[in-house]
């Protein structure tokens, strides 16, 4: 960390931080990173890795062991052990949060932003998998984060380059949101679903977040937004956190480490 960071996270405390592989050098460093946030930090901060296995790790060889892909777990006890192991390197790593599982629905002819990082199409076994995935997280004391509420596996477009539409959303789309809505953490998609709120996309959706979300899948615990950097929303950095914020998103993630957005984030919340 620079000074102007450790200034900054002591003068306006964020929830926590996320690393990705830039802030990862190899144990010993990170060791030492996440040591400093820690006495910065306020107690209880959120330390969180963007770690799925497959393709989504920042935790990796040779440091670190690769994981497999989501997509190529088939069964509850694959899945419980997928997800132990994630949580045991994550926790072993000094991280108490990962942001997985994707519990989105593999749709053919959709981006492949999710792809493989999905379970499979079967909504019922993404629903069963993912919730085994998770509980072997969190049986390494670690934060599971579901992911993209409502809904990302039928956009046709990467939500980290441009904004997806989606007409209509399904029943198998909810299934696996609603089948683990207990969990702990949960995080939106940058996504317009026409057939609640066609003029704002799901992250900044007053509609999307209260009817959807909290009410109709039922998830009532600590709503992260995605990446507000990511290519699909408009306006400041700052303009993104506040509308997400009063959308209803207990906790805006930015993730790129330019100190002045960063800076105009916190001061904006």
């Amino acid at each position: 960390m620079t000074a102007q960071e450790r200034d900054l996270f002591r003068d306006l405390p964020p929830r926590g931080v996320i690393l990705f592989a830039r802030n990862i050098k190899d144990p010993s460093q990170l060791s030492d990173l996440i040591a400093e946030l820690k006495a910065i930090l306020s107690p209880g901060a959120v330390l969180m890795v963007d770690q799925e296995g497959g393709r989504v790790a920042r935790l990796k060889p040779p440091h670190w062991p690769a994981l497999q892909p989501a997509g190529s777990l088939r069964t509850a006890e694959e899945a419980f052990a997928h997800g132990r192991a994630l949580g045991q390197m994550v926790r072993q790593a000094g991280f108490n949060c990962t942001a997985a599982p994707v519990l989105d629905i593999r749709v053919p002819g959709a981006s492949d932003v999710v792809g493989d990082r999905a379970i499979t199409g079967d909504a019922a076994a993404v629903a069963h998998l993912g919730g085994e995935i998770a509980r072997g997280i969190m049986a390494e004391d670690v934060l599971p984060v579901m992911k993209h509420l409502p809904g990302h596996g039928r956009a046709l477009v990467d939500s980290h380059v441009a904004l997806p539409s989606v007409a209509v959303l399904t029943d198998d789309d909810l299934l696996p949101f609603i089948a683990n809505n207990k969990l702990p953490w949960a995080m939106t998609a940058h996504v317009v679903y026409e057939q609640y709120d066609p003029l704002n996309p799901g992250t900044l959706s007053l509609i999307v977040i209260q009817h959807l979300i909290r009410e109709r899948i039922g998830f009532k615990g600590v709503l992260v937004s995605d990446d507000l950097a990511m290519g699909a929303l408009s306006g400041t950095p700052a303009e993104r956190a506040v509308r997400a914020l009063e959308a209803g998103c207990d906790i805006a993630l930015y993730c790129p480490g330019d100190f002045e957005d960063n800076r105009a984030v916190l001061e904006a919340l």
